[in-house]
């Protein structure tokens, strides 16, 4: 069993940056990859950004150069650090992973950027 938990989102400017983390617990072992996705309204959720143990990354073509993912495993927390932030960033964040064959998803956090 693995709950996570997101925090970080809130309100900000056109051009601005936010920081997200997402914090794993409850899993006897390490979670192998963790993900951050995003559901706008009348959209569907779509992948933003991965990151695996070896701390290889994948992002979305949408945010790459603007967004950064990264992890501590020690602490089992994962990041996001958004820059450059544009209006159509806007959406509910969600920390995503699989463990022992099981999605997981933390409670979402909204991200809104304003024009």
């Amino acid at each position: 069993q693995v709950q996570l938990v997101e925090f970080g989102g809130g309100l900000v400017q056109s051009g601005g940056s936010l920081r997200l983390s997402c914090a794993a617990s409850g899993s006897g072992t390490s979670i192998l990859a963790m993900d951050w996705y995003r559901q706008a309204p009348g959209k569907q959720r779509e992948s933003v950004a991965s990151i695996f143990s070896s701390s290889t990354t994948n992002y979305a073509d949408s945010v790459k150069g603007r967004f950064t993912i990264s992890r501590d495993n020690g602490k089992n927390t994962m990041y996001l650090q958004m820059n450059s932030l544009k209006p159509e960033d806007t959406a509910v964040y969600y920390c995503h992973t699989i463990f022992r064959s099981r999605h997981y998803w933390g409670q979402g956090t909204q991200v809104t950027v304003s024009s």
